[in-house]
């Protein structure tokens, strides 16, 4: 992955699970890498698992997708520290499963807007400095919730139309960037086992046989690929799986 080193990647959600696995993976393959999510000691395990790998100390920016103010301070602190961008990863969004119970005002608007406003404020925010990069990336993680016809199964209806709203947000930043040298790529993945580069699950992804879900490796690897196309290029991505795929 030569093509990503040197670059600097903001990766939101990167305190645990997939944001986590991603920027780790993004640090091994040679980026300078900005981690932001809500939880500071979470940021912190990630930052010092990079560290560890011999990489710089990431800057960890304590972020709220769902508060717009959190949102704001992020992107003060990200322009005042750096010079430009190659790569923002907008992976943070909140998790909603379903219910037979009525949900709270606060978790509908914590999932609807950390999925959809906070994602776009952030890129808003930080598309100067993505702009002043060579060749800039906005990569959205979104679902195959997301996608036109996709059955809910398991999630809320918060989360199954936050999803379809990222996928229009990915989809707009694409249009409203054509003709320049800025990408929007994205990558819809299915429901996935968590696996971390640290555990011995990782390496052995590749030998699971067809009908296993899915993992977050899967999910990196695609992003990876992505990334390291051809800048006339731009990929939208669809993990599917028997288990828990877009047919599943």
């Amino acid at each position: 992955m030569t093509g990503l080193a040197g670059k600097t990647a903001v990766i939101t959600g990167a305190g645990r699970g997939l944001g986590a696995a991603l920027a780790i993976s993004l640090a091994e393959a040679g980026c300078k890498v900005i981690l932001c999510g809500r939880n500071p000691a979470q940021l912190a395990d990630t930052a010092s698992t990079i560290q560890n790998l011999g990489h710089d100390n990431p800057l960890c920016v304590a972020t709220d997708l769902a508060d717009v103010h959190s949102v704001q301070a992020a992107v003060d602190t990200i322009i005042k520290s750096h010079t430009h961008i190659d790569l923002l990863i907008n992976n943070g969004t909140m998790w909603l499963q379903a219910s037979d119970e009525p949900y709270t005002p606060a978790q509908v608007l914590g999932v609807i807007n950390s999925a959809v406003t906070g994602t776009f404020l952030l890129t808003q925010g930080l598309l100067p400095l993505l702009r002043l990069s060579s060749g800039a990336d906005i990569l959205t993680i979104g679902s195959i919730s997301g996608l036109p016809n996709a059955r809910m199964q398991s999630v809320s209806v918060p989360f199954y139309a936050a999803k379809h709203a990222q996928a229009g947000l990915a989809d707009g930043f694409k249009q409203m960037l054509a003709g320049t040298p800025i990408r929007s790529i994205s990558v819809h993945p299915p429901y996935l086992d968590d696996v971390t580069p640290q555990q011995p699950e990782w390496d052995a992804v590749q030998d699971r046989k067809k009908g296993e879900r899915a993992t977050s490796k899967d999910v990196v690897d695609a992003v990876l690929f992505a990334l390291t196309r051809p800048r006339h290029i731009t990929l939208s991505v669809i993990l599917d799986a028997d288990e828990g795929g877009v047919f599943g």
